[in-house]
């Protein structure tokens, strides 16, 4: 495709035009032929497919070195019985079975078993975006080394207005770190930096990003425990892809990471397990598929 994209967004502090031209010659429908598995959503018009499957059943069914760009929000493991305050209440920290740690060694496991898939369908230069907490973001690291991916930036994103940490005992919890890191030590990834400098005021932007946590407007249809602001996964798109690259992300939750590829004119590949997060994702992707 030779088709021009022009952007003019209203989440990001100033406004921003991206001149570039899709040359990609890759189709997600093309890459997703040997999947056995039906979609759960497939629009050729948007570019987007929907799985409600396991990422362990699609991912080593889409061919290597095919996906430009990926985003994991997985599960952090601290669903342990604890509590944390929300809107002024306490409440439980448990966000579902999926959460739930098995123990160290299970967790790295599972970890580096996801790591292992995606590292294998990324492009030569392709980046991947993995965010979490402190319990989760370490085996993350640790995997990444062990694969031999390369570390980029460690990204700390400072959630603006935290809620306050109950017990007294710790330091509030205000940041999540997202670790980008490349394919391996041979990558030469993409990244937008004019577009991130006009984006900050005409300077260098810091790996520290003050971002809100996402409002009542994003959760209109329900909403994800560990739900990321469209914000954040917008400024991720546009630093590291262009027009038309494929975006996966195997853990997509309420999809945000799909609306921002939409948003930007990329190209979107989503795994999700559970039904009702999926619906909600659809119906937030319709909101924006009306805008246009």
């Amino acid at each position: 495709m030779q088709e021009e994209i022009y952007r003019s967004s209203s989440f990001i502090p100033m406004t921003t035009l991206t001149h570039e031209k899709i040359t990609h010659k890759k189709d997600i429908f093309e890459l997703s032929k040997n999947v056995s598995f039906k979609p759960y959503l497939e629009d050729k018009k948007h570019k987007f497919i929907l799985f409600k499957e396991d990422c362990f059943d699609i991912l080593p069914r889409i061919p290597e070195n095919s996906i430009d760009m990926i985003f994991v929000d997985p599960p952090y493991f601290l669903s342990n019985g604890g509590i944390t305050c929300h809107a002024g209440k306490m409440v439980s920290v448990n966000k579902g079975k999926w959460d739930v740690s098995k123990g160290v060694e299970e967790n790295y496991i599972f970890t580096q078993r996801w790591l292992r898939e995606c590292q294998r369908v990324l492009t030569l230069n392709g980046t991947i975006w993995v965010s979490g907490t402190s319990h989760i973001i370490y085996t993350v690291g640790s995997a990444m080394q062990t694969l031999g991916y390369r570390i980029l930036n460690d990204i700390a994103w400072f959630k603006v207005n935290p809620p306050p940490n109950l017990s007294c005992r710790y330091f509030t919890h205000s940041t999540e770190t997202i670790i980008w890191a490349a394919k391996n030590k041979n990558s030469r990834h993409y990244f937008n930096y004019e577009l991130m400098r006009k984006m900050n005021n005409n300077k260098q932007m810091l790996s520290l990003w003050s971002i809100k946590a996402p409002g009542p407007i994003e959760k209109i249809y329900g909403k994800h425990p560990t739900q990321k602001p469209l914000e954040l996964l917008n400024r991720i798109v546009l630093a590291a892809t262009r027009p038309g690259d494929i975006i996966l992300d195997p853990f997509q939750g309420s999809g945000t990471t799909g609306i921002a590829a939409f948003i930007e004119g990329r190209q979107y590949i989503g795994i999700e397990l559970e039904k009702d997060y999926l619906d909600v994702s659809i119906k937030r992707l319709k909101d924006e598929f009306n805008k246009k």
